[in-house]
C-alpha cells in the first residue's frame, strides 16, 4: 500500500500574496511527490511556486479581505473544477479559520479535521492565546491589552521597556499599512502611538513582556493531531538564524530532541481538543528556564518539511492520509537534519550539513522553482535598494530666509481697486 491514496486530490489555499512563501511549495513538492494531483488556489503571479512540476492547475484565490461568504464561493468553484473530493490544506490564518468555519457547507466537496469549528480562530488569536495560556497554566509572557492610548503607555513601564507589541489578529492588517504582526517598542510613547492606529489594524493591540533572544532560546513545534487527538509526525526544531535577526521567520533551524517543548506542545493540543496541522513558537526564558508558548499557528509552518522522517511522513501528508483513512507509519525522527531558506540565509545554503538539509526553493527534481526564486529576489532587493536611494535623495528644498515686512502704505479704497 503506497503512503497516500493519490486517488483523492489536495487542494492548497493561501489567501496571503507574500510571493516568497516557501511553505507553499513545500506541500505542492511534498503531496504532489507522493502521486497526488495538487491544485493550488493562490496568487502566484510571479511567484516561483506558479513554476513547480508538481501544480497540477492553479486557481484565482479569494481577495485578502474576502468575507466567509465569498471564501466559500471560489472553493465551490474550485470543488467543480478538481470534480472529486479533495483534502483541503489552509497555508494561513485565514485560511485556517475560514474553513474550519465553513466545515459543514464544505462538507462533500473536501475533507477537513473535525474539530470545534471556533478552535483555529481562538488559538490563532493572540489576546485569546494568553487566556487560553493562562487558564491551562502554560507558561506565557505577561500580557496586557490595552484599551486606551494612554492606557498602552502606562502598561510598557508596568512591563518593563522594552515590549512587545503584537496585533491580536494580524491577519486582519491592512496590505500598505506598514503595519508589523509583532514589533519591539522601546519607549512608552511608541505604545502610545501604536495604539491610536488600533482601527486601523482592525484588532486590538497587545502588549508582552520582552524575553531576551539568545542561543539556544528560540524553539517551534510542528505537529499533526490525528482523529484520535494523537500528536503523530513532525517534532521540535531550534531555530538557529532567522529573518529579521531575532523576530522572523526560521532562515535555518534544524531538528532538535527536546522532551520539553514536545511535552508542551501536546498539552496544549490536548486540552484543547485540537485536531488538525499545528505549528508552534516557544521562547526559553533566560532567568528561569522554562518554554513559553508565543504563537500558535493552526496550519502548517513554513518549515514544515524541516520535520520528514524515516518513512517520508511530514504533517501535510499526515493530513492527507489520516483524512483519506491510510494508516500513518511509524518513522523515525531524523535529528540534526537541517532546513535552510536560502534567499535569506545563502551561506549557510553552501555549508556542509553531515545531519542532512533541505532547501526551501532549490530541489534536483524540481529545479526551476529555484531558478525563478533568485531571478525574482534579484528584483526585489534592487528595487528596495533604488527605493532606498531615491527617499535618500529626496533632501528638501532650502526656504528662503523671511524678510522684513513693512506696513503697508496702500489705503483700503487702493486695494479695492487695485
Amino acid at each position: 500500500m503506497s503512503l497516500l491514496d493519490t486517488r483523492v486530490p489536495a487542494v492548497v489555499l493561501r489567501i496571503d500574496r507574500n510571493p516568497f512563501h516557501h511553505g507553499t511549495l513545500g506541500a505542492v513538492r511534498s503531496l504532489g511527490r507522493a502521486g497526488v494531483d495538487v491544485h493550488v488556489v493562490a496568487d502566484c503571479a510571479g511567484s516561483p511556486v506558479a513554476r513547480s512540476r508538481f501544480v497540477r492547475r492553479l486557481h484565482a484565490p479569494p481577495s485578502p479581505d474576502a468575507s466567509a461568504d465569498e471564501v466559500l464561493a471560489v472553493l465551490r468553484r474550485v470543488a467543480a473544477q478538481v470534480g472529486r473530493p479533495a483534502v483541503l490544506v489552509p497555508m494561513d490564518d485565514a485560511t485556517a479559520i475560514a474553513t474550519a468555519r465553513l466545515r459543514e457547507e464544505l462538507t462533500g466537496s473536501y475533507l477537513l479535521p473535525v474539530m470545534p469549528s471556533a478552535l483555529p480562530e481562538r488559538v490563532a488569536d493572540k489576546a485569546e492565546l494568553a487566556a487560553v495560556c493562562a487558564s491551562a497554566g502554560l507558561p506565557h509572557p505577561r500580557t496586557e491589552v490595552p484599551d486606551t492610548p494612554a492606557r498602552a503607555a502606562e502598561d510598557a513601564l508596568r512591563l518593563g521597556l522594552p515590549v512587545v507589541a503584537k496585533w491580536s489578529r494580524p491577519w486582519l492588517l491592512p496590505a500598505g499599512s506598514g503595519l508589523r504582526s509583532t514589533q519591539v517598542l522601546n519607549t512608552a510613547r511608541e505604545a502610545r502611538e501604536l495604539h491610536a492606529r488600533t482601527a486601523e489594524a482592525g484588532s486590538p493591540l497587545l502588549l508582552q513582556a520582552f524575553l531576551p533572544p539568545g542561543a539556544d532560546r528560540d524553539w517551534f513545534f510542528h505537529g499533526y493531531a490525528d482523529r484520535t487527538g494523537t500528536v503523530r509526525a513532525g517534532g521540535p526544531g531550534r531555530k538557529h538564524l532567522s529573518w529579521p535577526r531575532g523576530a522572523g521567520l526560521t532562515a535555518v533551524g534544524r531538528w532538535t530532541p527536546n522532551s520539553e517543548v514536545t511535552a508542551l506542545a501536546e498539552r496544549v493540543t490536548g486540552e484543547l481538543g485540537y485536531r488538525g496541522i499545528l505549528d508552534l513558537d516557544f521562547r526559553r526564558c533566560g532567568a528561569t528556564g522554562r518554554y513559553h508558548l508565543l504563537d500558535f499557528n493552526p496550519r502548517p509552518g513554513a518549515q514544515f518539511r524541516l520535520f520528514t522522517d524515516s518513512a517520508g511522513l511530514d504533517v501535510v501528508r499526515a493530513l492527507h492520509a489520516d483524512l483519506t483513512g491510510r494508516p500513518l507509519p511509524d518513522g523515525d525522527p531524523v535529528t540534526g537534519r537541517a532546513f535552510v531558506v536560502e534567499n535569506y540565509a545563502p551561506l549557510a545554503a553552501l555549508r556542509p550539513a553531515p545531519g542532512g538539509r533541505e532547501l526551501a526553493w532549490w530541489a534536483g527534481d524540481d529545479r526551476v522553482p529555484g531558478l525563478a526564486m533568485w531571478a525574482l529576489w534579484a528584483r526585489h532587493v534592487s528595487g528596495r535598494l533604488r527605493r532606498r536611494l531615491g527617499a535618500a535623495a529626496e533632501v528638501p528644498a532650502q526656504r528662503p530666509a523671511p524678510r522684513a515686512v513693512m506696513p503697508s502704505l496702500t489705503t483700503d479704497n487702493e486695494k479695492a481697486s487695485s
